[in-house]
């Protein structure tokens, strides 16, 4: 399931025949324009936890602590099967694994150095921006990027500092990292966020992710202070869908790529909700907590630099229980006390970005 940007002056027909047919940097014609693309991805990979059980953490509670033996053999098939997955996001069109993945729901560094270490990724030489956070579960987020295209200039990561509404004790949560750098050139900046999750319900817990927004929107007014038409992508597992307050009313995005203004945000996903898909599933019910966003110098009509293309979730056949209570849900991992040698309660989300090659 994908949306593509309708907002271009460009004749759009032959560059998705150029892209869709002939992948990356190919063309039929030696006159025809040609065009690179890269895929920036974010993957939930529910419970990604190693096998150490560390007394800072409450690690104990994690689906793999639980296990009564073979721990280790279900944590390398966790692993390859992570790398399955984020091998394959956005393949159909780039013919290769994605240029940079945002990833959340693991512990520590050294699951993600063991995850690009399976041998699905190892040749894709994936470097690691990464900070410990001080969520109560250890669960962190962290970004992925292939160290022959993106390179990080600058690394940070800000703390939300939130309570709980009835014992006013802090509640301990993820972090959002900023990652800056250049991709084949350009400047990017990446936000990767992991909001607070829906536990105790929506209305009780909808203030955290309130106040996640607005540290959200705190970053990125930063970074456009200083550069009105930074180049800005924010993607997560929000917890949130398109049309909730902390989306639609904090961060403010437009469903359409027309319609936003400088300093601006669109989110693709606005659409691909309204049309009654998701990322996640709760007692049949979908939902879209996993979305892309971007800001507007992304949406403009030239191909000099890295523009995009179109957004999409990830929900291949093999992503999807075939039977069950949880049939047609995203194949989670971990069920019924177990390892199910399924894959995530999440699926995948990508954007594509594209850009002219010079002859």
């Amino acid at each position: 399931m994908y949306y593509r940007n309708t907002f271009t002056r460009m004749n759009f027909s032959k560059l998705l025949l150029l892209i869709s047919l002939f992948g990356v940097q190919w063309s039929p014609k030696a006159q025809e324009r040609q065009f690179k693309i890269h895929t920036v991805a974010f993957y939930n990979l529910e419970n990604l936890f190693d096998v150490i059980d560390d007394p800072n953490k409450l690690d104990e509670y994690s689906p793999i602590m639980e296990l009564k033996s073979g721990r280790d053999v279900v944590y390398a098939k966790k692993l390859h099967n992570m790398a399955r997955v984020m091998s394959d996001i956005g393949f159909d069109t780039s013919k290769t694994s994605p240029s940079i993945i945002g990833i959340c729901e693991v512990e520590n560094r050294k699951v993600i150095q063991d995850l690009i270490n399976d041998s699905l990724l190892i040749n894709e030489a994936y470097g690691i921006a990464h900070k410990d956070s001080p969520d109560s579960r250890g669960i962190d987020v962290a970004l992925l990027y292939k160290k022959a295209h993106f390179k990080p200039t600058q690394i940070n990561a800000y703390k939300l500092k939130i309570f709980d509404d009835q014992t006013q004790k802090q509640v301990y949560t993820r972090d959002q990292l900023l990652v800056s750098g250049r991709l084949d050139n350009d400047p990017v900046h990446i936000i990767v966020n992991h909001w607070p999750s829906r536990r105790g319900g929506e209305t009780r817990s909808k203030p955290k992710r309130i106040a996640a927004a607005k540290l959200n929107k705190r970053i990125i007014d930063s970074l456009q202070v200083i550069n009105p038409y930074s180049k800005i992508i924010i993607m997560g597992d929000f917890n949130d869908n398109p049309n909730s307050y902390s989306i639609k009313s904090i961060l403010k995005p437009e469903k359409e790529s027309y319609k936003v203004k400088l300093k601006g945000l669109y989110n693709p996903y606005m659409n691909l909700y309204k049309k009654g898909v998701g990322t996640t599933a709760y007692r049949d019910n979908w939902s879209l907590f996993d979305q892309i966003m971007l800001s507007k110098p992304f949406l403009e009509s030239e191909y000099n630099t890295y523009r995009f293309y179109k957004a999409g979730i990830y929900n291949k056949h093999y992503l999807i229980h075939k039977q069950g209570k949880y049939k047609g849900y995203p194949y989670r991992s971990w069920s019924n006390g177990g390892f199910s040698n399924g894959y995530s309660d999440h699926f995948p989300v990508y954007v594509q970005l594209i850009k002219e090659v010079e002859k």
